[in-house]
């Protein structure tokens, strides 16, 4: 789908599998969200700008690469983010960090907020929107509503599985906010959840009903 990269690398879909199932415990679901969310965060920061600076190495000054420009922010959708964004900050130790409270109401399947958080200089920063699963793309869609009016201009949105529902009217919602996944699955059912999918991941991720 346009606007979309599937993340397939090996280590992402053998892990993605054995979280999808349903004997996975909790302790197990959180350890591969962790390792899994690194490996996503490479992808999705592949192409972030370089510059230059003198350094001295034990034996001779040199010219060396390092990140251009100020500090990225992830943006974590509660609850369920923090689950991805504890992998990625283990990449990115000095990224700051933004926190969006949005629910789904479960008879109405619309986006509720209830919290916001985030860094100053918006604006100037890349801003990495994360949230496992991008469903009805509503929640997730208010979440970038959100981090826009507060001065959000470059913005990329992480998840491990989505739908082609929430795909499309997250693209026709946020065409500018590329969208990266480990998963693009088949379709979402009556209850707005992805098949096959895996499941609650908040509720996986934290031993809850």
């Amino acid at each position: 789908m346009d606007g979309v990269t599937v993340i397939d690398h090996p280590l992402v879909q053998h892990k993605l599998t054995i979280m999808r199932r349903k004997e996975t415990s909790t302790a197990s679901f959180r350890r591969l969200l962790r390792e899994i969310s690194t490996l996503l965060c490479y992808e999705v920061t592949r192409d972030l700008e370089l510059t230059m600076e003198t350094i001295e190495t034990p034996l001779t000054e040199m010219q060396a690469p390092v990140l251009e420009g100020k500090k990225l922010v992830f943006a974590s959708i509660l609850r369920a983010g923090n689950g991805l964004l504890e992998g990625m900050l283990e990449l990115v130790p000095s990224a700051r960090v933004s926190h969006v409270g949005v629910y789904r109401d479960h008879d109405t399947l619309q986006a509720v907020e209830y919290y916001f958080k985030a860094p100053e200089s918006l604006d100037e920063r890349l801003v990495i929107v994360v949230d496992p699963m991008l469903a009805t793309g509503n929640s997730s869609i208010a979440a970038v509503d959100k981090l826009k009016e507060r001065g959000a201009r470059n913005l990329r949105f992480l998840c491990l599985l989505a739908a082609p529902e929430g795909v499309k009217n997250f693209v026709e919602a946020h065409p500018d906010v590329p969208v990266y996944t480990a998963s693009l699955d088949s379709h979402l059912n009556e209850k707005g959840y992805i098949v096959p999918g895996l499941g609650d991941a908040g509720d996986r991720m934290y031993g809850t009903k």
